[in-house]
């Protein structure tokens, strides 16, 4: 019966991963060969760069791509700063409501971000910030994911350590600078990546804050470039589509091994 199991995980898993990776691999065969491949397989089809020299033309994909690393650069920060010392108050100073304030933020966790999408662009075009970087990246500064994330990593630091980096003469601050944020290096290493791949691939909200190219970031210059009104070249919108991901995806495949790593350390927490 396990041997069975295992057969059976193991089909799954192929399957699975050949359904999700199919259309990565679509895309790579459409932007490399002539139009007249895109909907037929040939193996001696010519490869050609001309779809990406089409699309870089169409849209000025370079400063969508420095909104996009602007906005999701300064969304990290500012969370990592936050999260920093808000899960540091939640696991380690002792005050009153500290529960209930920690019960506020689990339940952060279970509200859907689009609902707050009219309140948070209301107060936004109050502050005067709507097409900007930071009107795109403020309503997720404060992350509950984060700050669940390194409480629960700063709550398996020894206490010990804390003590005797107060004997030497440690603020607060330099306890949480020179003991605390070394050890969570991993967790924190693990957050950046969850954080940046889903800032860098947000959609609803870039869309709904941005009304220019000054601020629009890839996934909403994306979804207008292949708009259908544009008109709808498939080989052009791959090309496209791999400009956008690119990044991300050559990230991932070099520092690949450290994440897993990291992700298995934040895990065993």
């Amino acid at each position: 019966m396990p041997t069975l199991t295992r057969m059976f995980s193991f089909t799954a898993a192929w399957t699975l991963g050949l359904v999700w990776i199919f259309p990565l691999l679509y895309a790579f065969w459409a932007a490399f060969h002539p139009a007249e491949y895109a909907t037929r397989f040939d193996l001696f089809a010519p490869l050609t760069l001309e779809h990406f020299v089409t699309a870089w033309q169409q849209a000025p994909f370079m400063r969508y791509m420095f909104n996009t690393v602007m906005i999701t650069g300064l969304i990290l920060v500012f969370q990592l700063i936050l999260c920093t010392l808000a899960g540091y108050a939640l696991a380690r100073m002792p005050f009153k409501g500290r529960s209930l304030i920690f019960a506020l933020v689990l339940l952060q966790l279970m509200i859907v971000p689009e609902i707050l999408i009219v309140e948070n662009y209301r107060t936004l075009a109050k502050l005067e910030l709507i097409d900007t970087w930071l009107g795109v990246g403020l309503p997720y500064m404060a992350s509950a994911f984060g700050i669940f994330l390194l409480r629960q990593t700063f709550k398996t630091v020894p206490q010990e350590l804390e003590d005797a980096a107060r004997l030497e003469g440690c603020t607060w601050l330099g306890v949480l600078w020179k003991v605390y944020v070394p050890l969570a290096k991993p967790t924190y290493l693990a957050y950046g990546l969850v954080s940046v791949s889903h800032h860098w691939n947000n959609f609803l909200w870039p869309l709904v804050v941005t009304n220019t190219t000054n601020s629009r970031p890839l996934t909403v210059g994306m979804a207008i470039f292949g708009a259908p009104e544009s008109g709808v070249d498939w080989p052009v919108i791959c090309a496209g589509t791999l400009i956008a991901i690119g990044p991300l995806l050559i990230v991932f495949l070099i520092f690949q091994r450290r994440f897993l790593q990291s992700f298995m350390h934040a895990g065993l927490k």
